[in-house]
């Protein structure tokens, strides 16, 4: 521990909105709230956001996490399955309604969303081009919507200026709902340069937590010396704003999960850093870096606010019935 006399002065400029979003915060809600009402285990398919931290929290609550549906032992077909918050292809209800399983579908609404706008542009006989990132669990959801063939994935700037759809004049497009606001804005502009006529969804698809995030990291980012975002590795998310603090003026950025996987020994000589956390990383994990800089700098903290995010999601019918403790919701909402 460093003498409070010989600390060094560091500024963190701590970014606002940070953390959890209206859909993380309604999908581990569902979780918490199956657990209370129907006891465990609780099944989960794929992670219900993509943070260690909250995925452990809800494992010693009793939820059982899992990749497949047929994971689920025979005996315990009444137990609810609850899909993850990025959403899922058809065939993963339907394979439930096969197997005769109770589920709780925690696909955030802005997802959800989504997936009507490509369904949309199917049913008006566009072939359906989705930005996004290979094998991200929203991308694999988003594509499970509409058949075989009927979309297209369109992954960078590269990509856009050499694809070839099957149809190149009825053509709509949708994009994952946490990807960088400019790269997306490049890949829109290259691809409808080559194809005109091709149609725009009826709304915006980034969603606004992602857009809040990386407009609050833009304006933190210029003159720090580091810039930490605090998320997990499979995060999209999280891992863009990594990206958007480069970009904005960070010497340096990066992704942790912990306060013990900041590289302590790197960072002697700074005097400003910037904070924010992906929309799936609670806030306790950022209060633990913040106690964590302090036992070793004279720490001033300065809010960097750009938006106040007042979006709520409600659960489903099933589970508004059931009340949290003071305990569990302080779980929901990333403090514990």
């Amino acid at each position: 521990m460093i003498s409070s006399q010989n600390k060094l002065p560091l500024t963190i400029r701590l970014c606002g909105p940070r953390g959890f979003c209206a859909g993380v915060d309604r999908a581990i809600q569902i979780v918490v709230l199956a657990l209370k009402k129907y006891g465990a285990p609780v099944y989960v398919r794929h992670e219900i956001v993509h943070n260690r931290f909250v995925v452990e929290g809800l494992r010693s609550r009793g939820a059982v996490f899992i990749e497949e549906l047929e994971e689920i032992p025979s005996g315990h077909k009444s137990r609810p399955v609850v899909f993850s918050a990025h959403g899922v292809p058809k065939s993963v209800p339907e394979d439930a309604e096969a197997r005769e399983l109770f589920y709780l579908d925690a696909t955030c609404p802005l997802v959800s969303k989504v997936h009507k706008q490509a369904m949309r542009h199917n049913r008006q006989g566009r072939h359906v081009l989705l930005i996004g990132h290979a094998g991200h669990p929203e991308v694999i959801g988003t594509m499970g919507q509409l058949p075989d063939g009927a979309v297209t994935l369109v992954e960078s700037e590269q990509h856009a200026a050499t694809i070839v759809p099957v149809n190149t004049k009825e053509l709509g497009f949708v994009t994952q709902t946490t990807l960088s606001v400019e790269d997306t804005a490049g890949i829109i502009r290259i691809l409808s340069e080559r194809f005109p006529q091709m149609h725009a969804p009826s709304a915006e698809s980034i969603c606004y937590a992602t857009t809040n995030r990386q407009e609050a990291v833009k304006q933190a980012a210029p003159g720090a010396d580091l810039f930490l975002i605090v998320g997990a590795p499979n995060s999209s998310n999280s891992m863009r704003l990594v990206e958007v603090a480069e970009r904005a003026g960070a010497k340096r950025a990066l992704l942790v999960q912990r306060a013990n996987e900041i590289p302590w020994d790197e960072i002697a000589d700074i005097a400003l850093i910037g904070l924010s956390a992906g929309a799936s990383a609670p806030e306790v994990l950022v209060d633990e870096i913040i106690d964590a800089f302090r036992q070793r700098f004279d720490v001033t903290v300065d809010l960097a606010i750009t938006a106040d995010e007042t979006e709520e999601f409600p659960v489903m019918r099933d589970l508004r019935d059931t009340e949290l403790t003071t305990a569990d919701m302080a779980f929901v909402n990333g403090a514990g």
